[in-house]
């Protein structure tokens, strides 16, 4: 069997749908980054960028979990826990920065 044959047959596998879903949902951050930068034709991380980058984290930490993939669990849960500090962080700003 190809390699893309392969790729093929586990695409139908429900664990790998829900990477292949966790794999788009991530790309959706790089993809939102570089049109925002090219917008303001200067470097930008838009607030959607920590969204998108929460929400393919978690899905693939959901999938590394059922897969029993170590690398995805170790490389997914702390890359979470730096998404969620900068996402607090621009919401502490903006709370901070809001008359009240």
């Amino acid at each position: 069997m190809s390699w893309f044959e392969e790729i093929l047959q586990n695409a139908k596998d429900p664990i790998a749908i829900l990477g292949f879903i966790g794999q788009a949902v991530f790309f959706m951050r790089f993809l939102v980054q570089w049109l925002a930068s090219e917008k303001e034709r200067k470097s930008i991380i838009p607030i959607a960028f920590w969204y998108f980058s929460i929400g393919g984290s978690l899905l693939l930490l959901i999938y590394g979990i059922l897969d029993r993939d170590p690398v995805i669990l170790l490389g997914q849960s702390t890359g979470l826990l730096i998404y969620l500090r900068n996402l607090y962080f621009i919401r502490k700003e903006h709370t901070e920065s809001s008359p009240s």
